[in-house]
């Protein structure tokens, strides 16, 4: 077993300890998949979340074992490299890999627990929400600098940014941080990052003229290459429903 934890929260060992080994005793928390669980737990110090990620297929468990780092240890890592570069992301505590002769088993990845008020998925199924422009104006400008700082955040979907409130002013802050790439980023690299958000084309619109504005491009520039990934992706992710629904009824 390699258990790191973050020195700040090293009292927290014993009790880290004992959550781990009892995870699937706790209430079942949010964001609960096939894959992955993914669970808030109270300390009486501190309010924490543990993600548990599957235990990969046979392959995988040999290549996070010798060649690759498994996603609760690259969500850590990816976490501090984040606070490094003042992007903001729930502190992360501590990760925990379980091995076995063979390769990974349950790996968990724990982070402070973060009281948010919304995500982009609410501004995407409730366009008269509050404030609406000015949020998603607000959050095409941290994307913005997420690129000016060389983060290609791979999993930059709906659920992924938790957006805080204070006053008139919005901060976002990444999770689900597995991941990730740093590098400096080209312009279509930009625009594809944007694919997975939403399919609705006047939110498309909005981001593209707060972009171009801050990039110094022209807007139908940015506009077409940011609808032209959006729909790219969206045909994708259609198709494999398609043909996951299709499998599902030959069997």
């Amino acid at each position: 077993m390699n258990f790191h934890i973050n020195q700040q929260f090293k009292s927290l060992q014993t009790d880290l300890d004992e959550i781990i080994s009892n995870f699937n005793s706790f209430d079942v928390g949010f964001g609960t998949g096939n894959r992955n669980s993914v669970k808030k737990i109270d300390l009486p110090t501190l309010k924490i979340v543990v993600k548990s990620f599957k235990i990969p297929i046979l392959i995988n468990q040999i290549v996070y074992k010798y060649f690759r780092k498994s996603k609760a240890k690259r969500s850590f890592e990816y976490a501090n490299k984040l606070s490094e570069l003042k992007i903001n992301t729930p502190t992360p505590i501590a990760y925990l890999e379980n091995f076995s002769w063979f390769g990974l088993q349950k790996s968990f990845y724990i982070c402070e627990f973060l009281d948010y008020d919304l995500t982009y998925r609410e501004l995407i199924h409730q366009p008269d929400y509050p404030n609406y422009e000015n949020i998603l104006k607000a959050f095409t400008r941290f994307t913005f600098e997420l690129h000016q700082k060389g983060v290609l955040f791979l999993d930059h979907s709906p659920g992924n940014t938790l957006i805080v409130k204070d006053q008139n002013t919005y901060h976002f802050y990444l999770v689900d941080l597995n991941r990730m790439k740093f590098k400096e980023l080209s312009f279509e690299e930009r625009m594809k990052n944007f694919s997975r958000l939403t399919p609705k084309k006047e939110m498309i619109e909005i981001m593209s003229k707060e972009y171009a504005k801050l990039y110094n491009k022209p807007f139908d520039l940015v506009y077409e290459k940011m609808w032209f990934y959006t729909i790219k992706f969206q045909y994708k992710f259609y198709r494999k429903k398609r043909f996951k629904r299709w499998l599902k009824k030959s069997r």
